[in-house]
């Protein structure tokens, strides 16, 4: 007797093509050798894989429901005469690449499906600092006609444009974050990040690895945090609309500086002799230009303040913020007795 697709697959032979699939993707991951080891685990993949090849195509499924496995497979025309079927010699089958691991690689799109399915990375990313450079413009220099905002991300994640596709399912957007420096911040720049994507091709049914440039023009005074979206710029899958590739601005660490809004601090460390007796720091701001600080009577909370040598404000460049100077102050590991005794002498 023949095997029964139909029962193969868990359906009856009034299944659907959408039945046919969903019960294909359900069996075939669940039979996957690479997921499933059990016994006969492989030998049912292959199994659900041609049940699906044959009831998936109309011509065929339409042979095998008047033929049967046995006959289906000898190769017998229905329509034609002299044989016992009521058919002759018409046709030829055999499971198309009897290998069923490639079936189910076209199936979800010609690649390696568990680096889709159960993995939740989308994209990856490099960052590209050697092709940074000045402003090169704004705009979707790709030429691709989709073009990107620099945006913050509204509560349901979809902006309008995208709201009228959503009659086919979205991926997930993906996010990465970006350091930028507070040079950058200070002055604005240009950053290039290459992307790598999956592209499916609907006429070969292969999936390839795509490199893309995102150019992402950075502006005076953006704040960590705010978020640039690029539409649809994710994996290009089969009945899917694409993720949107969305970076994250964070700063950058600074060997002098901390940010803290659009103020940057810089610890200066001084002795407690300075701190009581007075001294005089230099202190550089972000475009390098030295300020001599006259610094007297400092405490642990003391702080000095340069006006106007912080981070521009993003609405309005023209107004800055301040250079904070706070004190980090050394105290001596080690005091003689006479020295103690001196200084019980002189502090209040």
């Amino acid at each position: 007797m023949g095997k029964d697709f139909y029962k193969i697959l868990g359906l009856t032979k009034t299944a659907t093509l959408d039945d046919i699939k969903k019960a294909y993707k359900k069996l075939a991951l669940k039979y996957h050798p690479d997921k499933n080891k059990s016994q006969g685990a492989e030998e049912k993949f292959k199994e659900v894989a041609e049940a699906y090849e044959v009831l998936s195509d109309p011509d065929k499924r339409k042979k095998y429901d008047t033929l049967g496995e046995d006959a289906f497979r000898q190769g017998f025309d229905p329509s034609s005469t002299g044989s016992g079927f009521g058919g002759g010699p018409g046709f030829q089958y055999t499971y198309t690449t009897n290998d069923p691991r490639t079936t189910f690689s076209q199936f979800f799109g010609g690649i390696d499906p568990f680096s889709t399915f159960f993995s939740s990375g989308q994209a990856d990313f490099d960052s590209d600092d050697g092709i940074n450079g000045g402003n090169i413009g704004s705009g979707n220099p790709f030429g691709m006609g989709t073009p990107f905002s620099f945006t913050n991300i509204g509560p349901r994640g979809y902006t309008k444009t995208q709201q009228t596709t959503r009659s086919r399912k979205q991926d997930p957007p993906v996010e990465r974050n970006l350091e930028v420096s507070l040079e950058e911040v200070l002055k604005g720049n240009t950053k290039k990040m290459k992307l790598n994507r999956n592209v499916f091709d609907p006429s070969t049914g292969m999936t390839t690895r795509e490199e893309k440039i995102m150019q992402i023009n950075i502006k005076p005074g953006w704040k960590s945090g705010t978020k640039i979206r690029f539409e649809k710029e994710g994996d290009r899958k089969p009945d899917t609309v694409p993720a949107d590739v969305i970076f994250i601005i964070k700063d950058k660490p600074h060997p002098l500086f901390k940010r803290e809004g659009q103020d940057i601090v810089y610890t200066a460390r001084i002795s407690l002799k300075e701190a009581l007796c007075g001294t005089t720091i230099s202190v550089k701001n972000l475009e390098g230009k030295t300020f001599e600080v006259k610094c007297n009577n400092v405490t642990p909370s003391t702080i000095k303040r340069i006006a106007g040598q912080g981070l521009p404000n993003s609405k309005d460049t023209s107004k800055r913020g301040d250079l904070l100077i706070k004190f980090d102050i050394k105290f001596p590991e080690n005091l003689t007795e006479s020295v103690k005794n001196t200084l019980r002498g002189i502090l209040p």
